[in-house]
């Protein structure tokens, strides 16, 4: 992606919607040229017969000159290579038919929401190997609409060293027509290249869970920032980093949301395994917790009412026999005692 010219400025092309007007004329001239012809040069007035003949032969040049928009569609004009201007606003336009409309991404589709409309055209390959449509390649309109670029998924080591999956989603529009098609070879490649290498540098600042002293932020202290948790806040930074990235090709990045996200294949399974087990231990606790509260509570009842005078070793003994039955996983089988408590 090469700059072709750093001193080339937007600028509109108004008061062009004359485009009616000149097709009425064109069609009405062309319609009394064949009358004229023929009556000037059976009536000797060579001159105006000439003239009428050369309409009919060169006329339709005029119609080159014509260029119908719909809303938030642009067209950048070049005269012999010279940038002239870009044409927007919806309506039917008339501007120099020597112009030449410019824009090297058209018909490149990667992935992303069309800008387009699919038609029965037959079937070409472009430079990157994608298929469009013959239509597609010859439309030379840039959509300023929002548009979504979906990139595929994406295998990167997070800061912890392991592999994850990611796809994010980016909303984007064209903001300066001269930009995106001068400065950039081809701006909807260049995007999705910036995409890729965003995701990558942002994504390897974080680990996928939660995790102590790790700094993610880069203010020297340890945060519980996470791929997992901070969803919003790593979309955000991708945003972020795409937008200073684009900003020389005249593209506007509106959001950027993750749409996928998961351990890699070939991990997956032990961490699975890991979270099962730490979310088994992290059970424990509170069972324990729980468990340990109960106990004392109805040591501190049996002691206020005076129910069962206990010495310290039945008090370990009960405390034991009460842990097993409030921690076990299986249902308490009690045996029952007809004796003495001792």
């Amino acid at each position: 992606m090469s700059n072709t010219n750093n001193n080339v400025q937007e600028k509109f092309i108004t008061g062009h919607k004359t485009g009616g007007l000149v097709l009425f004329l064109v069609i009405a001239l062309y319609i009394a040229a064949i009358p004229v012809a023929i009556a000037c040069g059976e009536s000797g007035l060579w001159p105006v017969s000439v003239l009428a003949v050369i309409w009919l032969c060169l006329g339709w040049i005029l119609l080159l000159g014509l260029k119908v928009l719909k809303p938030n569609e642009a067209l950048v004009l070049t005269l012999f290579g010279k940038y002239v201007g870009t044409l927007k606003g919806d309506g039917f336009f008339f501007v120099n038919p020597f112009c030449t409309a410019f824009n090297p991404a058209a018909g490149t589709k990667l992935g992303q929401s069309g800008d387009v409309k699919a038609t029965a055209s037959p079937i070409t390959v472009s430079a990157n190997g994608t298929a469009v449509s013959t239509a597609e390649m010859y439309n030379k309109k840039i959509s300023l609409k929002v548009m979504t670029l979906s990139n595929s998924k994406q295998k990167v080591n997070d800061v912890l060293g392991n592999p994850v999956e990611v796809a994010v989603a980016v909303m984007w529009r064209v903001k300066d027509t001269a930009k995106a098609v001068f400065e950039v070879d081809n701006f909807k490649e260049y995007l999705s290249l910036q995409c890729d290498t965003a995701v990558r540098n942002v994504v390897k600042v974080y680990p996928y869970d939660v995790t102590d002293n790790v700094d993610t932020t880069g203010d020297g202290e340890a945060d519980d920032g996470s791929l997992r948790g901070s969803t919003e806040l790593v979309a955000s930074r991708i945003k972020d980093e795409i937008q200073s990235k684009v900003e020389s090709a005249g593209l506007e990045i509106v959001d950027a949301r993750i749409t996928y996200l998961a351990y890699a294949p070939e991990i997956a399974a032990a961490m699975l395994q890991r979270q099962q087990a730490s979310a088994v231990v992290d059970a424990r606790k509170l069972i324990v917790d729980g468990a340990v509260g109960m106990v004392e509570l109805a040591l501190e009842r049996l002691n206020e009412k005076n129910t069962v005078v206990l010495d310290e070793e039945r008090k370990a003994a009960m405390v034991s026999n009460l842990l097993v039955v409030l921690c076990g996983n299986h249902d308490a089988q009690p045996v029952v005692n007809s004796g003495s408590l001792y």
